[in-house]
């Protein structure tokens, strides 16, 4: 990607929140349902936001607030309403998408400290059954700089709320803007990161990306701290995050979720950028710990390293992939997989910044995705990164690399995955 101007863009979209969505530089409507209500007059059964009943999608902290890209809400539940109470660090007109079963995706602006009613009678398949069962609410936060603090969850009195168990297999993808879904159509929804993880289906995921961010521990575009120090800690580097924790952000539980199967790793693009002066010793140095990192925490994770095709441009009479980054990214898939490193394979601990010896052997699981031909240069947009229809092609790429190198099954069979990216031609006479 080109970030030459992305510092002061990022800082503009994280200042004040709009719930105006631009394609093609025009305004699309919207019309989202405003789903407010007031409690007086419901017959409500009251759940804490701790309860058991509720799985919490990507990373929350203690408060029950959300961060980073695409996190998400899920439980099973009786009866035909579902309400949600916002508490007040939420950020005012943040964008949900939410649903119930296999139905498409909803979505509706969030007050903060508001009560917004997501399930009623008259929500579309309120009424059908099976073969989801019980009935599923799912919700997911499109912003990756926004973010929802839930306060409590409602259903009729006389009803309740079910846990549901988290699906048998898990992929956590870390990443920048390219993988948050900075400039997509509905950001994180319309990311590959999201495109890749829920178009797998019956698959737990996790986005730890954010947009401007470093590999590299170094300010870049604004973000105080880079990949390789913040993946360790449940907020991400947003302003919210500086105003909430300061400079004592709460380290992430990695047991709170599954430990994933699959990571998959896609960062250097702002390291790659002349104005953040990283060098390709630290770059590569600091790639490389991480990935001993995550090796630590999740030893039995399959690790994927993607390539950066960092735009595209003219050259001569026709377009052309650039890079960045080329040869560091091989070569940390290489070290890896190296007979002296798998004989003796080294880890990082965050804690004492250090790297240590594990003292047996390791059988390879660092992988390498090239991503050149993927795209072409009309898949990105104006603001340097993917459009839709380039997240869609990424994700799905992704998607058979994975099916065809891990052998896993496709379970992803009807329900939506991205919401508005219909794009057809209905007229047969024109």
């Amino acid at each position: 990607m080109r970030f030459t101007s992305i510092c002061s863009l990022i800082l503009t979209c994280v200042c004040c929140v709009s719930a105006t969505i631009f394609q093609n530089s025009q305004e699309r409507i919207t019309n989202y349902p405003n789903t407010v209500i007031d409690t007086v007059g419901y017959q409500f059964q009251k759940y804490s936001p701790d309860a058991p009943e509720l799985s919490y999608k990507g990373r929350w902290d203690s408060k029950h607030l959300s961060w980073w890209s695409a996190p998400g809400l899920k439980f099973g539940f009786t009866g035909k309403q579902v309400a949600i109470t916002f508490g007040l660090l939420t950020t005012d007109k943040t964008l949900i998408a939410y649903r119930i079963d296999g139905q498409d995706w909803q979505l509706t602006n969030v007050t903060t400290g508001a009560t917004h009613l997501l399930v009623s009678p008259s929500t579309p398949g309120i009424d059908l059954t099976g073969p989801i069962s019980p009935s599923t609410f799912e919700m997911r936060v499109t912003n990756w700089a926004y973010g929802v603090q839930i306060d409590s969850v409602y259903v009729t009195k006389g009803d309740k709320l079910i846990e549901l168990p988290n699906f048998g297999r898990s992929i956590e993808i870390i990443g920048d803007s390219l993988s948050s879904g900075y400039s997509a159509t509905l950001e994180g929804v319309s990311s590959y990161a999201y495109g890749l993880a829920a178009g797998l289906g019956d698959t737990e995921y996790s986005i730890t990306a954010y947009p401007g961010i470093c590999a590299f521990d170094k300010v870049c575009w604004g973000n105080r701290r880079g990949m390789f120090y913040q993946w360790w800690y449940t907020s991400d580097v947003s302003p919210r995050a500086s105003e909430i924790y300061g400079d004592k952000p709460e380290r992430w539980n990695f047991s709170k979720n599954a430990a994933p199967d699959i990571v998959v790793v896609n960062l250097g693009t702002n390291d790659a950028n002349a104005a953040n002066n990283v060098t390709s010793e630290g770059y590569v140095a600091q790639y490389t710990m991480l990935v001993q990192g995550v090796h630590a925490v999740w030893p039995k994770a399959q690790i994927i390293l993607i390539s950066l095709w960092n735009g595209f441009d003219a050259v001569g009479n026709t377009y052309a992939q650039g890079s960045a980054w080329k040869s560091e990214i091989y070569s940390i898939y290489e070290y890896f997989n190296s007979p002296s490193y798998l004989e003796n394979p080294v880890l990082y601990d965050p804690v004492k910044n250090v790297t240590y010896n594990a003292n047996e052997p390791s059988s390879p699981f660092v992988h390498y995705f090239n991503t050149t031909g993927i795209m072409q240069h009309n898949d990105i947009g104006p603001k340097w990164h993917p459009t839709d229809v380039g997240n869609i092609k990424l994700a799905s790429h992704l998607i058979q690399y994975i099916k065809m190198k891990f052998n896993w099954i496709l379970y992803s069979t009807g329900p939506e995955v991205y919401h508005q990216t219909l794009y057809w031609n209905d007229q047969d006479t024109y």
